[in-house]
């Protein structure tokens, strides 16, 4: 069939489903569920598959489901396509039909859009199968937001085996994108990311008389001053690096009470993995030495987190033409690279992976709100684009095999 033949196919057949997909999201959106809890939502994903004739399996990292589409021609290629579904620890605060029915949890970056679309592809392909060779695994993935992440969880449990997919794609709700655009890096696209928690231990006692004190609260402004010069003074300018605190709580303390002790809790991100390494030396050794320096000590605690994501520089360039042919070219915009981090990068350092941008925003209806906000929404208008174009992507990489 022709790409031309196969555009118009998948665009009727999006089109046909497009009410569902956004009913959906809608539904997920009322009922989010946090990492490792979506127990309810891996059930919904799977009446719908059922609904749909698709087979899958269950139970991926306790709460994943796992559904392969085969076309009816035959074929030997095969691909991956990737949704995250669960949701953060954010009150809602948006006046909408289908606000969080859940207080204090919320689809706040997205996921229900990706597994809404992805429920929209399964859709897709199974109503095109005759026309298509090869087969596509649809992956929902639990735990996106929690180390150590559902990506990795899911590979050790052999979601990229039997057959290895020859590459898999994931998109992601992007709020300063318009509507109906979509973007795209090759390379060195997303950074690691580290937890760093930090317990400051001194000698509590009166604000008065400091000097019979070991003041933790003074150290800890030390320590967040210091920890700078890890980043400032300690890496390659060229070496994209991050840190920061979020977090700073003191073990009772009052505007009179020194505190015995005060934890520090932060994020450190980069894109070199020898660098990352060093610099988690710098930092235990930055610490201990300011804590020491001042009488007091520190309890370090950094867990390693999610890689840094790299996408296939050629499964990439071939994804951007091919969202070009579906979309248009004026469509796809080239992105810059992003501090922010992704377990989908798990899948990157395994197999040829593209993670992609879907624009969700809209400036005209002031649908602006950036992900991981009280009040992030998209302009359904994006579901136009989502379901298709993954569905495009996926048929086009399996190619005629």
């Amino acid at each position: 069939m022709t790409e031309h033949r196969l555009i118009h196919k998948i665009k009727k057949a999006a089109e046909q489903h497009l009410e569902s997909v956004i009913k959906d999201r809608r539904y997920l959106h009322m009922h989010p569920e946090l990492s490792f809890q979506e127990a309810a939502t891996g059930q919904y994903i799977q009446d719908r598959l059922r609904d749909l004739g698709i087979a899958f399996t269950a139970g991926w990292a306790e709460h994943g489901v796992v559904a392969e589409i085969k076309g009816a021609k035959p074929g030997k290629g095969f691909m991956a396509l990737r949704a995250d579904i669960d949701a953060l620890p954010i009150l809602e605060e948006n006046d909408v039909p289908y606000r969080s029915q859940n207080p204090g949890v919320m689809h706040a970056c997205g996921h229900d859009v990706h597994t809404s679309s992805l429920l929209g592809v399964a859709a897709i392909l199974q109503d095109i199968r005759e026309h298509f060779s090869g087969t596509v695994r649809l992956i929902f993935q639990p735990a996106e937001e929690k180390l150590p992440g559902g990506a990795s969880l899911l590979i050790q449990e052999g979601v990229l085996t039997n057959p290895v997919p020859r590459g898999i794609l994931g998109q992601h709700v992007h709020p300063p994108l318009e509507a109906g655009m979509v973007g795209f890096r090759e390379g060195m696209y997303m950074a690691s990311c580290d937890e760093i928690y930090l317990t400051l231990k001194g000698k509590g006692g009166h604000g008065a008389v400091p000097q019979d004190c070991i003041d933790p609260v003074l150290m800890a402004a030390h320590v967040l001053v210091g920890l700078q010069q890890v980043v400032a003074r300690k890496s390659d300018p060229l070496v994209p690096s991050v840190l920061s605190f979020g977090k700073i709580q003191s073990a009772g303390g009052a505007n009179n009470i020194i505190p015995n002790s005060v934890r520090l809790e932060g994020t450190f991100r980069t894109m070199d993995e020898a660098w990352r390494r060093e610099a988690h030396e710098w930092i235990r050794t930055t610490v201990n030495h300011i804590c020491a320096s001042m009488g007091g000590s520190c309890e370090i605690d950094l867990q390693i987190g999610y890689p840094y994501l790299i996408n296939d520089e050629q499964l990439t360039a071939s994804s951007v033409e091919f969202a070009g042919e579906f979309l248009g070219k004026e469509k796809v915009v080239r992105l810059e690279p992003r501090m922010s981090a992704e377990d989908f990068s798990y899948y990157s350092q395994v197999i040829p992976a593209c993670f992609y941008r879907l624009g969700t925003g809209n400036k005209a209806r002031n649908i602006t709100s950036p992900v991981h906000s009280t009040t992030f929404d998209v302009d359904e208008k994006a579901f136009e684009v989502s379901s298709g174009l993954m569905a495009f992507l996926a048929l086009r990489h399996l190619g005629n095999d």
